[in-house]
């Protein structure tokens, strides 16, 4: 019985292994610069046709344009083992058009798994798109101006309506466009990833698009544009039950981003345990403007050092519409149920704003922000506000691009400015400057129910106040802790201000 069980065994292992192929053995060169596209094609076509298994990039470098990845298959990149993505446009396909957050036709990709289940991409090699070599061509034959015709070049990774999907070890380098984008696709696990993209336009690392049941955790990002980005570019399935923890990101725009593209849920979203670092615009930018209802999202444990604006939250009413012919222009969204604790950040003092500011929350008219708690935040900035830059009008901007810019050039509060906001929490918050702002460290416009326990702020002398409430129906602050003194601790403006409680204030030189 022990002999059956073992050639049984034995069996089941090289059958299993059986389809396994090896993409030189269908005759793909890997000296970078024969096309191996239809090499490798031809190895995953061979590969699913046998039951699926594993492709074998052995060292080498695999020139290639679009790569369609089949059911059951698994690309392993070994050691030394480089996917060069052609520097002819005309080597890519769009399998899945859509319409970005800029009104762009995207989609073309060197990677792609469309319908596909139980798919992954490992090893230790690496996928370089060589994006700027591929945009040197590209603007020689197509003169029509960058914001026009970047859309047309492909994005490195695309994985679209997908189950079951692995990425896992291997290295993301200079994409074309978006690094790598997943589309309506469920139980992802991107794991120990390295992406460095950069020296183009549009190099977001990561772009998780109506996606469910995602684990991202220990992968290491360096971005042109938005490192982590969440985004949903159709109604139909929003992203829901993610987690990610333990990433190290870098980015000439956003670290952190939900939006802009936002038609689906953001919900049940945890993410924890991140360094930031060297951000040119915004920490954490948590965004819904396109209907989609943003709630019950966790943010903690995360650090940020030299990032410019470390935090906006934005309900608009831009109400774009991405999937041309396939969606419908829904009504303004929600924004609610959002806790973001423990994080320290050091905000850069050249920033978008200038003066800087730490953290920028805002409505709509008609449409708060609400139920968002800030606990144990603390944030070091420039200062060097005017009393002047106090009185500043921030713009609505309604149906405007959501962007920090978009509020500028200055906010009036150098702390925490919200507006349009129901049951804002902010707890345990501490600020340092490094020179006296004369603007408050917190304003509120047109909000209900604030709470403001446990700060600690310096003030100057010649500010008008440390708290500024404009329209405030019900607010409580409590627990101050107040270095130097202002004018007046909190001054209540509005006809519609009510219910406004001042607790301990404790000063000190």
């Amino acid at each position: 019985m022990k002999k059956i069980i073992s050639i049984l065994l034995l069996l089941s292992s090289l059958y299993s292994s059986a389809a396994d192929v090896n993409i030189k053995d269908y005759g793909a060169k890997g000296d970078g610069t024969t096309l191996d596209s239809k090499s490798i094609q031809q190895a995953i076509d061979a590969c699913a046709q046998k039951g699926g298994g594993k492709v074998i990039f052995p060292a080498g470098k695999y020139l290639s344009g679009t790569i369609v990845i089949k059911d059951n298959i698994t690309l392993v990149l070994q050691k030394d083992a480089l996917i060069l993505g052609s520097t002819d446009i005309e080597a890519y396909d769009n399998i899945d058009p859509f319409t970005d957050g800029l009104g762009i036709d995207v989609g073309w990709a060197l990677l792609v798994a469309v319908d596909a289940k139980n798919i992954g991409i490992e090893g230790e090699g690496a996928i370089d798109g060589q994006g700027a070599a591929l945009k040197a061509k590209h603007v020689l034959a197509d003169t029509r101006g960058e914001g026009k015709i970047w859309g047309r070049r492909p994005f490195l990774l695309r994985i679209v309506r997908c189950t079951d999907v692995t990425v896992k070890g291997v290295s993301l380098f200079y994409a074309a466009a978006w690094t790598s984008h997943y589309f309506q696709s469920k139980q992802i696990l991107i794991e120990n990833v390295k992406i460095v993209s950069v020296g183009v336009a549009h190099n977001d690392g990561m772009d998780i698009d109506g996606c469910q049941q995602v684990q991202i955790r220990d992968c290491d990002v360096v971005s042109g544009d938005d490192a982590l980005c969440f985004k949903t570019t159709s109604s139909t399935m929003g992203c829901k039950d993610i987690t990610v923890t333990r990433m190290k990101l870098k980015s000439n725009q956003a670290a952190i981003k939900m939006g802009t593209e936002s038609m689906a849920p953001f919900e049940n979203i945890d993410i924890s345990h991140c360094e930031i670092y060297d951000t040119r615009n915004g920490g954490i930018k948590l965004l819904t403007v396109d209907g989609a209802h943003l709630r019950n999202v966790t943010i903690s444990d995360i650090t940020m050092k030299n990032v410019h604006t470390p935090m906006l939250l934005r309900l608009g009413s831009r109400l774009n519409v991405f999937r041309k012919g396939k969606d419908t222009q829904q009504p303004t969204g929600t924004f609610e149920n959002v806790v973001i604790r423990n994080v320290k950040a050091e905000a850069a003092a050249d920033a978008q704003l200038k003066p800087p500011s730490g953290i920028l929350i805002t409505g709509v008219p008609g449409h708060y922000i609400s139920n968002v708690t800030l606990e144990n935040i603390e944030i070091s900035l420039a200062g060097g506000g005017t009393a002047e830059n106090a009185r500043h009008a921030v713009p609505e901007a309604v149906d405007q691009y959501p962007e920090v810019k978009t509020f500028g050039p200055l906010i009036p509060a150098w702390g925490i400015w919200a507006r349009h906001v129901k049951g804002l929490t902010l707890k345990n918050i501490r600020f340092k400057v490094d020179s006296a702002d004369l603007r408050p460290a917190f304003i509120a416009e047109d909000g209900q129910d604030i709470e403001l326990t446990d700060w600690k702020v310096p003030a100057t002398a010649e500010a008008e106040c440390v708290v500024r409430l404009e329209n405030v129906q019900g607010a409580n602050i409590n627990g101050f802790t107040v270095t130097g003194k202002a004018a007046s601790f909190v001054k209540v403006e509005g006809a519609g201000s009510k219910g406004v409680k001042e607790g301990k204030v404790t000063y000190v030189k």
